[in-house]
């Protein structure tokens, strides 16, 4: 049940009755300006049922206290992890979710060229409240996403070049890659230094995805996978985002330093190394890969 900002209590007190939540809403209204209570209930969406006796109801838009459905999207998760994690929820059917992410006619209206609204689903937390369904979840989150975009691409030059397909995509690959918040700029320089050059990205999440969450290791199988997102086997950026990035991936590749780099390795500390040329990064892949057998 839902009481909006400004909304008469005569009208909330009809949507009882009509709900058979209350029994009368000539006598619950009454009842509400016996208390007092007429100019102080609180706007907000309450969980109620016919079991309630018109004090408990009063109490709740009294204190505020409103329906909670919290569900937080992790940075860098992918639309299957969101749909995997709405369905354990018991919010949303898996299938259904993804089924909006993919609806054409939904994407068209939100300005999405691509396949999929992977990308632009924006982390972050939402109180899904009752009656909104899987479309309606997906058209907030690209709509946070926008702002995001928006603020961020202000006085950049719409973007150094990129679309923002092309940017997201970039900058899914930099959250998933990215352990240490910090390097995320440099791991934007590696990727746009590499597409510069003509050189393959060679990003290990790439490889997995639409296969399992990356988890930090792939394995030689992976890499050599047919997938139109395997950066090890196409050239240039994969055909879209490969996860949902947040706010700092997105800066790191619109604002990712001047450096020389061309590759990096995982120290297995969560840091990498970066390296300028192939001998030295060569060198960086023995040393770690040792250390991390050692182990």
């Amino acid at each position: 049940m839902e009481l909006g900002k400004g909304g008469s209590l005569r009208a909330l007190a009809s949507a009882l009755e009509s709900r058979r939540i209350v029994s009368s809403a000539r006598l619950f209204t009454w009842y509400v300006r016996l208390k007092g209570g007429d100019a102080r209930v609180k706007a907000g969406t309450y969980q109620l049922n016919d079991g309630m006796r018109p004090g408990e109801i009063l109490a709740k838009m009294l204190s505020g206290d409103v329906y909670q459905r919290l569900f937080a999207l992790p940075v860098g998760y992918s639309s299957y992890q969101a749909a995997e994690m709405l369905e354990k929820r018991g919010i949303f059917a898996k299938d259904a979710f993804l089924a909006a992410c993919r609806d054409q006619k939904l994407l068209a209206e939100m300005g999405i060229s691509g396949k999929s609204a992977e990308g632009y689903l924006f982390p972050g937390s939402y109180n899904i409240l009752p009656g909104r369904s899987e479309r309606d979840v997906v058209r907030e989150m690209v709509q946070r996403q926008r702002e995001i975009l928006d603020a961020e691409l202000t006085g950049k030059g719409g973007g150094k070049g990129l679309s923002r397909g092309a940017l997201l995509t970039l900058a899914s690959m930099v959250e998933k890659e990215a352990v240490v918040p910090e390097e995320m700029p440099l791991i934007a320089a590696v990727f746009q230094n590499r597409l510069r050059k003509g050189m393959r990205l060679q990003s290990d999440p790439t490889a997995l995805y639409g296969v399992r969450a990356f988890s930090g290791k792939v394995s030689r199988a992976d890499i050599l996978r047919p997938s139109p997102y395997n950066t090890y086997l196409i050239a240039g950026l994969p055909p879209g985002p490969i996860g949902n990035p947040g706010r700092e991936a997105i800066k790191a590749v619109l604002n990712h330093p001047s450096v020389p780099y061309l590759y990096f390795v995982a120290r297995g500390d969560g840091s990498h190394q970066f390296s300028c040329d192939l001998a030295a990064h060569n060198n960086a892949v023995r040393k770690f890969l040792k250390s991390a057998g050692a182990e």
